[in-house]
């Protein structure tokens, strides 16, 4: 085993590689200076003072890993009223349940034993598990966890270490399989995680992480997913890198849609365990697409300036020719994008969500844009629609179709583009 770095941030400025802790970290792109994404502001707040962090993507020679430079207090970023529900996107609920059996048919993981989730959200990825009959616990620290509790999935309120792994071994026995969606990436104290999970699993028991993948991130410009929660960009080497830290190896891996393309990373506890070809493959193809090489990246700024200049000018000539133009959905990475584009209410007077979200009547943090009802912009009309939430477009734009709605949609990535009604 190499000799380990510690793999638990502080809040602050990070001048070494997250994973391996390599000094020279070169600068990708550097985004400004932004609120945290889902600091979402009720309209008192629009008259407070706005904490702002930097936001600057680098990236370590050494092991690979793409990253931000400062680390964001965790209470801060995922606070009791994080208002990101997964059980409210279809497509991505499918995915999410879909897991679970995925899972248990790969490895034969028999029905009866522990499915636990760490960051577990509303419990839509352990819903698949139950259904599939294993036991569930979820571990989620912000008031979603209530949600997860009143539907049937018991979860605890709290955010994971080390201290609770031991009381949840003590209490509901050790797990089969350990899963951490879509958070994996967002952990300071990584470290501690890590040997939560080492504490949790059974031997031979199965941690699989998914996390936005570095390649799907360069290949469709995906710069509005650099945000203030997300620390790390994993490709398959710098993940096997940092499991190899720890008594895990990295078995088998899947490319998979959620969230613009991720990958879902099998990595069973003990070391020297079968590693599927799956893995070697992944590897072989970063290496031919030239995925640690400088040419890569300096393509990849390029493009991200280009699609920033192009949605400014379509969305000024739109305006500036008496036109209206608001955004449709708001997650997180829509918070970037706004700011780092300078799209402010003048240019984008409101952002049209579902009727079940839970930031209806909120104000985006950064460009203080309101987040209303679809019901508004059903009603009115407006001559163009920026989609915010452009990774999944292709079923959000049907159902507003068949909805009523007439406007133009705008797609700002990967490259800008007008679908005509």
């Amino acid at each position: 085993m190499n000799e380990k770095p510690s793999h638990d941030l502080s809040p602050g400025h990070i001048n070494s590689c997250q994973i391996c802790s390599a000094a020279e970290l070169i600068p990708v792109i550097s985004l400004g200076h932004h609120a945290p994404c889902d600091s979402l502001l009720w309209p008192a707040q629009l008259q407070q003072p706005e904490k702002t962090y930097p936001l600057n993507l680098v990236r370590c020679p050494d092991c690979g890993l793409v990253q931000i430079d400062y680390v964001v207090n965790p209470e801060e970023l995922f606070f009791p009223e994080y208002p990101y529900r997964s059980g409210i996107t279809s497509s991505l609920v499918n995915n999410l349940r879909s897991t679970g059996p995925t899972i248990m048919d790969r490895y034969g993981i028999a029905t009866g034993g522990l499915a636990i989730d760490i960051g577990s959200n509303d419990g839509t990825l352990l819903s698949g598990f139950k259904d599939a009959g294993m036991r569930v616990l979820g571990v989620e620290p912000t008031n979603i966890a209530k949600i997860a509790n009143d539907n049937g999935i018991e979860t605890i309120q709290e955010f994971f270490g080390e201290g609770m792994a031991k009381s949840i071994v003590s209490k509901h026995g050790k797990a089969k399989v350990v899963t951490a969606a879509n958070m994996f990436a967002h952990v300071a104290k990584l470290g501690s995680l890590i040997r939560g999970v080492e504490i949790l699993l059974d031997n031979d028991g199965l941690f699989v992480t998914e996390s936005h993948y570095l390649a799907d991130l360069l290949d469709t410009v995906q710069y509005d997913s650099v945000y203030h929660e997300h620390l790390k960009y994993y490709s398959m080497r710098s993940i096997i890198r940092l499991f190899d830290y720890y008594d895990f190896t990295v078995v088998d891996v899947d490319r998979i849609p959620n969230y613009g393309g991720s990958i879902r990373v099998y990595a069973m506890k003990g070391k020297n365990q079968h590693v599927n070809e799956s893995v070697s493959c992944l590897l072989e193809e970063e290496t031919k697409a030239g995925l640690y090489d400088t040419p890569v990246f300096d393509r990849f700024v390029q493009q991200v300036r280009d699609s920033k200049k192009d949605l400014q000018k379509l969305v000024v000539d739109v305006c500036a020719h008496g036109g209206r133009l608001v955004g449709i959905g708001s997650p997180g990475r829509a918070s970037t994008l706004l700011s780092y584009c300078n799209i402010d209410p003048d240019l984008m007077p409101y952002i049209a969500e579902q009727s079940t979200s839970l930031k209806l009547g909120l104000f985006m943090p950064g460009s203080h844009i309101q987040i209303v009802d679809e019901v508004r912009m059903l009603e009115e009309q407006p001559e163009y629609a920026v989609m915010l939430s452009w990774h999944y477009w292709e079923p959000i734009v049907a159902k507003l179709r068949v909805k009523g709605l007439r406007s133009k949609i705008v797609l700002p990535l990967p490259t800008v583009r007008v679908l005509e009604p």
